[in-house]
């Protein structure tokens, strides 16, 4: 029997073989190639064709690895101050002939992916995959990577930093002094008296990433941590897991750290707001959706708690009416709770390493739709 290869092998294809019958009778096996890897792209000349375009910011070191692999465009959000927009991404993908899309603030949808026939794998550098239609990439036999938990030590941080401010009213004080305002000496020792950390209950609502490494941070600073989750395995060592109610009227400071879900859409109600200290603290790292703003505004305006401090809004940048403007008992940060040098570094490293795992015909660790995997696995 004549066998008969019809390309070039290549290292990610493997062969199927077809018996034909020749005009003379003959029989000649063709090889017919059948991709270990989705839509594969690598066409019997290696990894040449898998290029790849990198908008999310990238760690150097991480860049040279892929690069050693794989022809790398990089152009970093943070560098060019823009967001592609979605039909802008799908013609340059179009155009480059792209493989490997890799993004952390921008958007991808269905229409993308109609346009973009050779587009196998979209990383996204972030837990949420809300900037990614999957479905759609799903139904396009995508692979779709994220990285999750690589931003959990920076907002937990953050988290711990707005506990600070607010424990001892700390932008206060700077605005105090910035403004000029400080000409007596003893005065501010009495308004911007603070309370310390130590031996105060900590509550944190949602026990993810996020929510378990604040709760060592806590446990680390001697407070007492208690927590509510109806959905975690197993929480951090010495945390004592209880009601919504119960950690709402025994808290000192509540710090939020929830998805954005059905499930979780203003979870800390009027109920649970009325049943805090009159001295407590309410932060939110997470999500606004979990919060009744309206609740929270009244609570805050008539002293029903201590004060509040936000690094999400229903808007970026927040709204200049919101009512949460006027208030003084209010921390806000910009939305900067993941924004550390080591997140950057973090979600770089998961990245290539999933990279790398797909261009060998691995199974990428973080991959979000396996089903598309196993369909070609």
């Amino acid at each position: 029997m004549l066998r008969i290869r019809h390309w070039q092998p290549c290292p990610y294809i493997r062969d199927r073989e077809v018996s034909l019958a020749s005009r003379d009778g003959q029989k000649v096996a063709l090889l017919v190639p059948v991709p270990t890897l989705p839509n594969p792209a690598c066409h019997g000349r290696g990894l040449t064709k898998l290029r790849t375009l990198i908008l999310a910011p990238f760690d150097p070191l991480q860049l040279d690895r892929l690069r050693a692999a794989v022809p790398v465009e990089y152009e970093s959000w943070l560098d060019t101050r823009r967001l592609t927009d979605p039909e802008e991404l799908a013609a340059r993908i179009h155009r480059s002939r792209i493989s490997i899309l890799v993004v952390e603030a921008e958007f991808v949808f269905e229409e993308t992916f109609d346009d973009a026939p050779g587009l196998q794998f979209v990383g996204i550098c972030r837990g949420s995959t809300d900037h990614i239609d999957v479905e759609a990439a799903t139904r396009h036999r995508i692979v779709v990577v994220n990285t999750p938990a690589r931003n959990a030590r920076a907002v937990a941080e953050h988290a711990l930093g707005l506990m600070f401010a607010l424990a001892r009213k700390i932008p206060q004080a700077h605005s105090h002094v910035a403004s000029g305002q400080w000409e007596n000496p003893v005065e501010p020792y009495i308004s911007m008296r603070g309370i310390e950390m130590q031996g105060r209950a900590a509550g944190i609502v949602g026990l993810g990433a996020i929510g378990s490494e604040l709760a060592r941070m806590c446990a680390a600073l001697g407070m007492d941590v208690i927590a509510h989750d109806p959905f975690a395995a197993s929480p951090p060592p010495g945390i004592h897991m209880t009601s919504l109610k119960t950690l709402a009227s025994n808290s000192d400071f509540i710090s939020v750290h929830l998805p954005a879900a059905a499930d979780t859409d203003g979870m800390i109600d009027a109920g649970m707001i009325s049943r805090m200290k009159r001295s407590a603290f309410l932060i939110n790292c997470s999500d606004p959706s979990v919060i009744d703003q309206a609740a929270l505004v009244r609570a805050l305006d008539s002293g029903g708690i201590g004060g509040a401090a936000f690094d999400v809004f229903d808007t970026h940048p927040i709204a200049p009416d919101n009512p949460l403007m006027g208030l003084d008992n209010v921390v806000f940060t910009p939305h900067i709770g993941g924004a550390t040098a080591e997140t950057i570094r973090r979600h770089s490293e998961m990245m290539t390493d999933d990279i790398l795992r797909f261009t060998r015909g691995q199974r990428p660790v973080n991959i979000v739709n396996p089903e598309v995997w196993k369909r070609y696995g």
